[in-house]
């Protein structure tokens, strides 16, 4: 299996509206957090999320998270 590309070794936190986002799990997009169709072609697919109501959300940046998409500290255990 391949190992995705850390787009960066923290979170990306945003207030998000309700709606249906797609987050990048290959980490070449270059709308991070969110998926741009960069991983075509190899075996990533975009997680979709949908939220319910306005919030703030860490967003997984290093794409290594146990609790995609969203940021479980994992990031501050890679080398």
């Amino acid at each position: 299996m391949a190992e995705p590309v850390v787009f960066q070794k923290k979170p990306v936190v945003e207030k998000m509206e309700p709606g249906v986002y797609w987050w990048c799990s290959c980490g070449q997009s270059q709308t991070q957090p969110f998926c741009d169709g960069a991983h075509k072609g190899t075996e990533f697919r975009p997680l979709k999320v949908e939220i319910d109501e306005a919030r703030t959300i860490a967003w997984c940046a290093c794409k290594h998270s146990k609790n995609p998409p969203f940021c479980d500290g994992t990031h501050s255990t890679l080398p």
